[in-house]
């Protein structure tokens, strides 16, 4: 529940479409003062993960309430983690650079760090969205809220936390844009990321008690 979403989380930085929008957010900042870019930042980083780790709470809660059924929950996600891995290794499944919005996508170009933050932890890129709705429908299973709460802002936080490095050194933003193009070939680590997802979730399926995870 630590180390699962940081990881996913600077996985998801790389990923191709995510590349993209944190380009519009860094050169929005392009032109402050590196002090008054800094503070900016960690407003963005602070609510962004609070709009995810909100996320992770809701899910959570719900999944509450689905108690006695969350073996099936864990063997239905467990299938569904392997097959979308298969089919992203294969190379069979391609994702196109659309987005998941819920808030105006003019937000994305506010100077408000908190509108921004609001925008980019609404507005889901697609190829981040596999990442997002796994650790979704993992802390769904968790029966916790503050769990739930915890691994989604932990998520958030470290799919933010690179910016930093780009926006004191102006000149990586250069990097970032190549990385954006060579990046397509993360798909079989993701790939590989949820195979591992899915035999974990068919394993919990099988050999854990839902009552007893959930503390109850």
């Amino acid at each position: 529940m630590i180390l699962l979403p940081i990881g996913l989380g600077l996985l998801g930085f790389i990923e191709p479409c995510t590349i993209g929008a944190h380009l519009i957010y860094l050169r929005s900042q392009g032109s402050l003062p590196i002090s008054a870019r800094l503070r900016s930042l960690t407003v963005f980083i602070l609510v962004r993960s609070l709009v995810t780790g909100l996320f992770g709470a809701f899910v959570a809660y719900l999944g509450g309430f689905l108690i006695a059924v969350q073996t099936t929950l864990w063997l239905v996600f467990g299938f569904v983690y392997l097959v979308f891995a298969l089919t992203l290794i294969g190379g069979t499944l391609q994702f196109r650079i659309m987005r998941v919005g819920l808030v105006p996508q003019g937000w994305r170009l506010s100077p408000s760090p908190i509108l921004l933050g609001l925008a980019f932890g609404l507005n889901i890129p697609a190829c981040s969205a596999p990442i997002l709705f796994g650790l979704l429908g993992l802390a769904a299973s968790l029966g916790t809220i503050a769990a739930g709460f915890g691994m989604m802002f932990l998520f958030g936080l470290f799919l933010s936390l690179p910016l930093a490095l780009f926006l004191v050194v102006p000149d990586f933003v250069s990097y970032l844009e190549s990385l954006r193009m060579r990046a397509r070939s993360t798909r079989v680590l993701v790939g590989l990321v949820f195979a591992g997802l899915g035999l974990w979730s068919i394993w919990f399926g099988l050999f854990v008690d839902p009552a007893d995870w959930a503390g109850r």
